[in-house]
């Protein structure tokens, strides 16, 4: 399995809201991003989904 199928697989959270960010990124940002910034990515996908989730609403609500 390819690193990136291995990466979809692991942006399947517990949440819609979550599924959808993580995808998003995975799909629309990760390919151009640089080396630390996809290594800083897979750990972030090591978090809990009670960590997460809050943590990008707070940071959606604070762009709007």
């Amino acid at each position: 399995m390819s690193e990136q199928s291995q990466l979809y697989w692991q942006c399947r959270r517990g949440t819609k809201e979550l599924d959808l960010l993580l995808k998003n990124y995975l799909e629309n940002d990760y390919p151009k991003a640089n080396e630390l910034e996809c290594q800083q990515f897979v750990e972030l996908l090591k978090l809990d989904d009670m960590d997460l989730l809050p943590a990008f609403l707070a940071l959606l609500k604070s762009k709007t």
